[in-house]
C-alpha cells in the first residue's frame, strides 16, 4: 500500500464493501432468526465465543477482498449451525452439557464467604463486595446469597426477598469455610 491508498484506493473496493455489508448483514440476520434466540444468548463462555466468531467473520467479509461473499455466508451458516447442534446436544446429552456449560456457584451464603468456592472460581472478596454494593447493599449480613452465574455475572439475593430459596435449590450446597 502506498501513501495514496491510506484514505482511498478505488471505487470498486468501496462498492464491494457496500454490497458485501448489505448482503452479509441480511444473511446474518436470516441465519440468526432461523437458529433462534439461543444463538446470541449470553449464557456461558461457549456462547460468547460463537458471538465473537460471528462478529469477526462479519468484519472479515466486509474488509477482506480475499474472502468471497459466498464463503462468508457459508461461514455464518456453519457457525450458527454448529452452535445450534451443540446447544441441542447439550440439552439432550449430559456429557456435552458438562463440556459446554458451567454451573452457577454460590460464593456467599447467609452473609458468609464460601472460601473454597471462591478459590475454585477465582473470585476475590473484593469482587463479591463490589457486586453487593452495585445492588445497594452495604452489609453482607443482609444477603441470603451471591451467586456466580453461568455467564460470569453475579446474582445478589437479599435475605428479605429470598423467600423459600427455591431458586437456590439446584445449586451445589457448600458449607461455609473459614
Amino acid at each position: 500500500m502506498d501513501e495514496g491508498t491510506i484514505f482511498f484506493d478505488n471505487w470498486s473496493a468501496i462498492y464491494r464493501t457496500i454490497i458485501a455489508a448489505v448482503v452479509a448483514y441480511a444473511g446474518l440476520v436470516v441465519f440468526l432468526r432461523i437458529s433462534g434466540k439461543r444463538t446470541l444468548a449470553k449464557l456461558n463462555a461457549f456462547d460468547l465465543v460463537v458471538t465473537v466468531a460471528l462478529g469477526s467473520t462479519l468484519a472479515t467479509i466486509l474488509l477482506s477482498a480475499g474472502v468471497a461473499l459466498a464463503e462468508g455466508l457459508i461461514a455464518f451458516a456453519m457457525l450458527v449451525g454448529l452452535q445450534w447442534i451443540v446447544a441441542r446436544l447439550s440439552v439432550a446429552w449430559a456429557p456435552i452439557k458438562k463440556i459446554t456449560r458451567s454451573d452457577a456457584r454460590v460464593l456467599l451464603e447467609d452473609g458468609v464467604f464460601l472460601e473454597q468456592a471462591m478459590r475454585e472460581e477465582r473470585v476475590t472478596r473484593t469482587e463479591i463486595e463490589q457486586a453487593a454494593r452495585k445492588e445497594g447493599f452495604g452489609d453482607l449480613a443482609d444477603l441470603a446469597a451471591i451467586v456466580l452465574e453461568t455467564d460470569g455475572s453475579f446474582s445478589v439475593i437479599a435475605r428479605a426477598k429470598a423467600g423459600d430459596r427455591s431458586a437456590l435449590r439446584s445449586l451445589p450446597k457448600r458449607s461455609p469455610e473459614a
